[in-house]
């Protein structure tokens, strides 16, 4: 223990002495600091306000006190005097530390300097801080340290508050932009027997009762589309997945999605769906369309971009799609792998590399090839494509979306072929999932939009641990 805390555990100790409980009760009829300050009528003195918050600064002068008290919606000056308060109440003051919880009421007025203060008649310690907030509350400054103790995170560094209450008003944004176009939020399995609707390695853990492994769930999709078979046409899960893979500022092993599927619609609906959502979400939180992303500028005007995948790998790598010595030589520039990988996956692998880069502005990368799509409907005009768009913004891929495939004697063909390819995934079909489709499921568009790249996006945060609360981090 350092000196420091020992001098607020003396403090602590002396305000029991007094009588006084350092850890309070009940405060009721507090208002928010904003809407305190935002009631200031300059011509008026009886304005009575009660507040609570954590103690910014401390300014004692002789008989008086200023203190700077922050809560969740901003910070206001209190103004305690000797005399207002009397002599006991003023001495309890004098304990007060940075980081303190208190209760204060009063009325406002406005000082020589022209900021708006509550004048103190009366306040209460509700909490009494034991350790010291960072020096001059400028606010954690390591950035590891700040992930650790988001708690300090938080109540030190305003703007790191600002970006998790948009967090909260964007996925009520999202939500509501649903629920008015007919869109049911429903809940499927986070653990699962088999894991499915994506190519991941997945965290596994055990039942003891039932002593079988189960998976944690790497994507909700199969169940989701279990719910079209049974009749239920505009659903979506704002949920959790998990992947056991690498962490990076982009990649957190447990991450947010949203999913949805819309019968009777298909992967252009769901371009025209993740269109409005985004730029009406732009025009939520900014003036314009154009929004800054760390040292770029992003152009979020509508329409957004659209070209497929063979447009774009020509464009930037300068290979065609149907050349696969191509392929295999601009693979091998570029360090990649290029034993056994067939030409999709060889030009997957060169798209990644070299294209995604370039797709700053919203870019809807259309018509995947198939073999690399196993759950989508392929391309009317040729066969090779699938009708799977991924959105891309800031270089990174934001959402994902497919024409959904309902032919079932064709999907139950391509996951088996899936097995023998993909080295990642736990080697079984879903049965299940083939017998619902084989009753029917209807002709659907489906999209995963991946929650915590959008609101990086929105808030122009170039890491997502920045808009994950307690993101996963390696143990001390």
């Amino acid at each position: 223990m350092d000196k420091f805390e020992q001098e607020r555990l003396d403090k602590l100790q002396k305000l029991r002495k007094m009588g006084v409980e350092p850890y309070g009760k009940r405060y009721d009829n507090t208002q928010p600091i904003k809407s305190i300050l935002d009631s200031f009528v300059p011509e008026r003195t009886d304005i009575k306000v009660k507040a609570a918050g954590r103690i910014s600064t401390i300014r004692p002068h002789g008989k008086t006190v200023f203190l700077d008290i922050r809560d969740w919606t901003g910070k206001i000056q209190a103004y305690i005097k000797l005399d207002k308060v009397g002599t006991e109440k003023f001495e309890l003051s004098k304990l007060f530390d940075l980081g303190d919880i208190v209760g204060v009421e009063g009325v406002l007025f406005k000082t020589r300097t022209g900021e708006i203060t509550i004048y103190v008649d009366g306040f209460t310690i509700l909490t009494k801080s034991l350790l010291t907030p960072p020096e001059k509350w400028h606010g954690l400054k390591d950035v590891e340290l700040r992930h650790r103790h988001r708690y300090v995170d938080l109540f030190t560094n305003s703007e790191v508050m600002d970006t998790f209450l948009k967090r909260i008003k964007i996925l009520k944004y999202i939500r509501k932009f649903l629920d008015d176009r007919g869109f049911v939020e429903v809940e499927t399995p986070m653990m699962q027997s088999i894991p499915g609707g994506a190519v991941a390695r997945p965290f596994i853990t055990h039942h003891n009762a039932l002593d079988i492994d189960l998976y944690l769930r790497i994507a909700p999709e199969l169940y989701l589309k279990r719910l079209l078979v049974g009749g239920m046409e505009r659903i979506y899960e704002i949920n959790r997945n998990f992947r056991n893979e690498g962490i990076s500022t982009r990649h957190n092993p447990e991450f947010t999605m949203m999913e949805l599927y819309q019968a009777y619609s298909d992967y252009n609906g769901m371009m025209e769906l993740t269109e409005r959502l985004a730029t009406s979400l732009v025009k939520e939180l900014y003036s314009g369309y154009e929004i800054p992303f760390g040292a770029r500028k992003i152009d979020m005007t509508p329409p957004w971009h659209r070209a497929t995948f063979c447009e774009l790998l020509k464009e930037h790598s300068g290979v065609n799609y149907e050349d696969e010595a191509g392929l295999v030589r601009k693979s091998k520039e570029l360090g990649l792998e290029t034993e056994g990988v067939d030409r999709d996956n060889l030009a997957n692998n060169i798209f990644e590399q070299v294209v995604e880069q370039t797709l700053n502005n919203p870019t809807f990368v259309m018509d995947y090839p198939t073999s690399i799509c196993p759950l989508t409907k392929v391309c009317e005009y040729d066969p090779r494509f699938a009708q799977r768009f991924e959105l891309y913004i800031a270089s990174m891929e934001v959402a994902n979306s497919y024409s959904e495939l309902n032919d079932s004697p064709e999907q139950d063909k391509r996951f088996r072929e899936q097995l023998g390819t993909e080295v990642d995934i736990v080697g079984k079909v879903d049965e299940d999932f083939l017998t619902a489709l084989k009753y029917g499921m209807p002709p659907a568009g489906g999209l995963g939009i991946g929650i915590d790249r959008l609101i990086m996006i929105l808030t122009n945060n170039v890491s997502i641990r920045e808009v994950i609360l307690f993101p996963l981090l390696k143990p001390k």
